[in-house]
């Protein structure tokens, strides 16, 4: 058995992480300082700041370099924020998203982009892609699939008709927890939450709490506002909402699904954010519609197979058209600069009464 390390040894050793903390500060404003010079470029030729494709390939590298003892999914957030700091000193990064501080709208935000951005809270998704579109935001990040709920039915609707494309992805564990302002279970008159986190926890408060009312609110956060000035209250957020709010945690981890996840799209205006370019690891997004006809799904999943492009998401959606029409969104492996996926989307746009290819781009390689 190893003896326990002694206050001197203790000492020792804190002093060569001190040494090498200011060694890494150093590092980073070296690093900070070529940014700057890679900004004045850019700005020379007009170019954008951020090149999802080329972060994503910068910690795939890491990952694949990395000899531990660090975690290789710790580099990920690790290198976000360090990017998103160099990248601040180059322009400032205004991303939309579903508010107020404190949803996990926000949280996926920081993640993807890192937080030294701009924050552009809106009330809704449908004033997330107005915002972006606009020109109020460089980029808005919407929730577009729940593992446990399946797809977010307003970001696919609103997708189908917006100019903005997805430029990236990010995905994220929700944890739900149960806020209010009195730390008990006791006289709580309603549960204020986004109507996907009510139903996310149906199991949990169907038990706990069978005849408190459910009421559905704009946002998590929103949620958590209205706890925080009624103490009758109780809503469901994240534990970043129960500190902007002054509330307790009463119960934690209250989601059905104990690894529930939610996928978010990153989109932008491409007349302002141009298209990522290929960067090995991409996802290609597209929705189609085809004829009502025998057969018709079929034939339009051949070039896919004949091409050996795979599918990663196949959703359909009422086209509303009063003719039992669909559309199908399709998510892809592969960038359209691939040649296979390029033949494979040509063959594919033939057979389809209507084609939008809403984007291609990196995805995580965990």
């Amino acid at each position: 058995m190893a003896e326990p390390a002694s206050p001197s040894d203790l000492l020792a050793l804190r002093e060569r992480i001190d040494a090498i903390d200011r060694e890494l500060l150093a590092a980073l404003n070296r690093r900070a300082a070529l940014a700057q010079q890679v900004g004045e470029l850019k700005k020379r030729e007009g170019s954008v700041a951020f090149r999802p494709e080329r972060e994503a390939q910068v910690i795939d590298g890491l990952k694949r370099g990395n000899a531990g003892p660090l975690r290789t999914d710790s580099i990920a957030p690790i290198w976000r924020e360090i990017m998103s700091a160099c990248r601040a000193l180059e322009t400032a990064t205004r991303v939309a998203y579903l508010g107020p501080a404190g949803t996990f709208s926000e949280l996926a935000a920081f993640g993807y982009f890192g937080s030294s951005i701009v924050r552009v809270p809106c009330v809704n998704i449908d004033e997330v892609f107005r915002s972006t579109g606009a020109g109020a935001a460089d980029f808005g990040v919407v929730p577009v699939e729940n593992s446990t709920e399946g797809v977010v039915a307003r970001s696919l609707d609103v997708l189908l008709t917006t100019p903005l494309q997805i430029v990236g992805e990010t995905s994220l564990f929700v944890r739900h927890n149960l806020l209010r302002r009195d730390n008990s279970l006791q006289s709580i008159t309603a549960v204020c939450a986004h109507p996907q986190a009510l139903a996310q926890c149906h199991g949990w408060l169907s038990h706990h709490l069978p005849d408190v009312e459910r009421r559905p609110v704009a946002s998590n956060a929103e949620g958590a506002r209205l706890a925080g000035l009624d103490a009758s209250l109780a809503a469901i957020a994240s534990e970043r909402a129960s500190s902007e709010f002054g509330l307790h945690v009463i119960a934690p981890a209250i989601q059905d699904d104990p690894h529930n996840r939610t996928r978010f799209a990153i989109v932008a205006h491409p007349d302002l954010q141009p298209a990522p370019a290929m960067s090995g690891h991409d996802c290609t997004s597209l929705i189609v519609s085809v004829a009502n006809r025998p057969g018709a799904v079929h034939d339009m999943l051949v070039p896919l197979k004949r091409h050996g492009v795979s599918m990663s998401r196949f959703e359909s959606r009422p086209a509303r058209s009063g003719q039992w029409e669909y559309y199908f969104y399709i998510d892809l492996e592969g960038h359209p600069d691939d040649p296979k996926v390029a033949v494979a989307l040509r063959e594919l746009r033939e057979t389809c009464a209507f084609f939008k290819l809403l984007g291609a781009y990196p995805v995580d390689v965990h």
